[in-house]
């Protein structure tokens, strides 16, 4: 796509720090690196979010996360921990509309990144979650 920056990186219309390169992935250090050695894992086809990926491209991609993941964790003795983040969509967060899966190392609680979960578990009955699970797994049968 002609005015996507990942695909000008891709393209090396853009220079950036790769990590990986493969036919089909790309990994390089993100821009802002929220973290020292915060990565944005990449498919060189472009589809805008999880819902343009097909099952291939989803497990290609996927099967070098790990592979990737540890090469940062042994880069620097200190990351004691590793977010790996897919956002979709502008309310998700995504902010560039090519597929992409940041990888941010963690060092300690005082880094500039934070996921929060709250529990919420009291708002639902039993039903309203046997009800919901039912509603998406008879949407998996079109899939």
């Amino acid at each position: 796509m002609a005015d996507c920056i990942f695909c000008k990186i891709i393209n090396n219309e853009i220079p950036s720090r790769k990590v990986y390169e493969d036919d089909d992935i790309l990994a390089f250090l993100d821009l802002t690196q929220v973290t020292p050695g915060h990565t944005l894992v990449i498919p060189k086809k472009h589809v805008a979010d999880i819902f343009e990926l097909d099952e291939v491209l989803a497990a290609t991609v996927a099967s070098k996360i790990p592979t990737i993941a540890k090469a940062i964790k042994h880069s620097n003795p200190a990351i004691k921990g590793m977010n790996i983040i897919n956002n979709n969509g502008t309310l998700a967060y995504q902010s560039v509309f090519h597929s992409h899966i940041h990888i941010l190392p963690r060092y300690d609680e005082q880094d500039d990144f934070s996921i929060h979960f709250g529990d919420h578990s009291e708002n639902y009955t039993p039903e309203e979650l046997d009800s919901i699970a039912l509603t998406i797994k008879n949407k998996l049968e079109g899939y």
